[in-house]
């Protein structure tokens, strides 16, 4: 758990003059019986290719509602997000999501590599393909010997690691994670944050990663956009300037990381007195 997980270096492999998403004024309006709530007011943030952006926000900011609609999954009632200049108005097969719930987004009766392989099959994907690329991801979160278990065989920690491994088999060009790791343990939990920064350096991809840990957000991110209680809107997106190499005791033991850490729990904090 205390090794130094590093981040891409080669800047050559950056864009960063063109954002991998682009989210502008985006708003989203549950009305319900007669009832108007208004869970996002006006949000607007871009993520540039292969960066690791996190999402936080006080209890009932939108920030789950966010993520639905940058996946496509929930139609906002305004604003537009946009993946590689292109509008999303729909699911993309440039976008995959891991959820917090991963009990529920695995198959029981299908065996581990079944899971992770079954949204290529839907993806048109050919068999020896899909035969690598399950093979690749599952080694990529160090399940290549779990392949044939049944996720109901496997610990909380390990059922998510085989969520990510689908998720990234996908090959998509953004990873979204809501909230993935809420429902581990403290030890397991830093475990899959290791994992998720390794991932990231090896493979590249760019991730926005949605958490109510304020720690878990400075430990992962190159920024964290600290949003504002409902009906929310972005109150600052701070730069984590902690260097690419992270580690679980070096890094939180940092003292920037302890200012970093103070000025967004501040943040949060005087968002949720606003809200009162």
């Amino acid at each position: 758990m205390n090794d130094a997980v590093t981040a891409p270096q080669d800047s050559t492999l950056l864009n960063l003059n063109t954002p991998m998403l682009a989210i502008s004024h985006l708003r989203k309006v549950y009305e319900s019986s007669g009832r108007t709530v208004e869970a996002i007011g006006d949000v607007s943030f871009s993520v540039r290719e292969r960066e690791l952006v996190c999402i936080v926000g006080p209890s009932g900011a939108g920030k789950t509602t966010l993520l639905r609609c940058i996946a496509g999954l929930l139609a906002p009632t305004s604003g537009e997000i946009q993946l590689s200049g292109n509008p999303v108005s729909g699911p993309s097969p440039g976008m995959a999501v891991v959820f917090q719930e991963y009990g529920r987004s695995l198959f029981p009766w299908m065996r581990v590599a079944e899971n992770v392989e079954l949204p290529l099959k839907e993806k048109g994907k050919p068999a020896a393909e899909r035969r690598r690329l399950v093979a690749e991801s599952l080694e990529a979160v160090g399940l290549r010997d779990a392949r044939k278990a049944y996720p109901w065989q496997l610990s909380g920690g390990m059922q998510q690691r085989v969520a990510i491994a689908r998720a990234i088999a996908y090959e998509p060009k953004v990873l979204l994670m809501d909230e993935p790791f809420a429902s581990v343990d403290a030890q397991t939990r830093a475990e899959l944050e290791d994992l998720v920064r390794a991932i990231w350096a090896r493979l590249g991809v760019t991730i926005v990663f949605v958490t109510h840990d304020i720690d878990e957000s400075v430990y992962l991110g190159d920024r964290v956009v600290v949003l504002s209680a409902s009906p929310t809107t972005v109150m600052q997106d701070v730069h984590i300037d902690l260097g690419h190499d992270r580690d679980q005791l070096k890094t939180r033991a940092d003292a920037r990381f302890g200012e970093l850490r103070s000025l967004i729990y501040t943040l949060i904090k005087g968002a949720k007195q606003v809200a009162r």
